[in-house]
């Protein structure tokens, strides 16, 4: 299934999308995606309706797919190739650090630079949205914990990550830094999430050409060793890292400095697209 949320900020609607490319309200049967409606009896539920049969919503804006985000949770330098273009050694473990879930925007909004920014910056990555989750996970049943996956852009400050006392999440917390969909794709869609072909362009310029088969540790290893430090709740989102291309890499590095186009998108699961503009 794909499931998304229609409809302006804060006023989402849960939808899933059919298998004709139709929108269907979801709205009579769950409160949002989010919570209970992810774990697997919300997921099971929501796979024996009728869906021909749901009311048709007309098009709009696209939310986050995930709604009431508990957790938003990154993984550092988890492509080889993109931290040596970073200039970073290869991590033994997992590099785990958080975004803010107010950063959480809709797929397609705006990315907004923030005041005193200098080197914005773009990231594509694939999310993993937790359904059973739990503590001590064990790797084997680690996707049994997973509801779906996502398409997000981790965008990024660099000078405030780097520069500013080395504390990544004041780089990448700002509103609007983590747009998130356009839909969750349930697990059952996804024959293997470890081999799903992602990218992004900035104006039109293929800047990311990757793969989740380059990942370093990959979505087992993750969901498992994340749940050794904190349970993992149902809604709660891990972003798996980037492959290479993003601006701080490149010689000059680029940054956005507003009015650029960025789309981006992995390997079914949808495309994003941004307008930048300021705060």
């Amino acid at each position: 299934m794909k499931l998304l949320r229609v409809g302006p900020p804060g006023q989402e609607v849960p939808a899933l999308l059919d298998s004709a490319g139709q929108l269907r309200d979801l709205s009579a049967h769950v409160a949002d995606i989010a919570g209970a409606a992810l774990t697997p009896a919300g997921l099971a539920a929501i796979a024996a309706l009728d869906h021909a049969a749901l009311p048709i919503l007309p098009a709009g804006r696209i939310g986050p797919c995930v709604g009431q985000v508990g957790k938003f949770l990154c993984i550092g330098l988890n492509y080889a190739d993109h931290a040596a273009e970073s200039n970073m050694p290869i991590p033994s473990e997992p590099i785990i650090f958080g975004k803010a879930t107010s950063a959480i925007c809709g797929p397609n909004d705006d990315v907004l630079i923030p005041r005193g920014a200098t080197k914005t910056d773009w990231e594509v990555e694939l999310g993993i949205v937790i359904g059973k989750g739990g503590s001590y996970i064990p790797q084997a049943e680690a996707l049994d914990a997973v509801a779906g996956y996502c398409v997000i852009n981790d965008v990024s400050e660099r000078a405030f990550q780097i520069e500013r006392g080395g504390q990544w999440i004041k780089g990448k917390s700002a509103d609007t830094f983590g747009p998130t969909g356009p839909w969750l794709v349930t697990k059952d869609e996804i024959d293997d999430p470890q081999n799903l072909s992602m990218w992004l362009e900035v104006d039109g310029h293929r800047y990311q050409n990757g793969s989740t088969r380059t990942m370093i540790f990959g979505v087992a290893h993750l969901v498992s060793y994340v749940s050794q430090f904190m349970s993992l709740q149902p809604g709660d989102i891990i972003s798996t890292g980037t492959p290479p291309g993003v601006g701080m890499g490149l010689k000059p590095p680029v940054y956005l400095k507003g009015a650029e186009v960025i789309r981006l998108g992995i390997e079914g699961l949808g495309v994003q697209q941004q307008t930048v503009g300021h705060a």
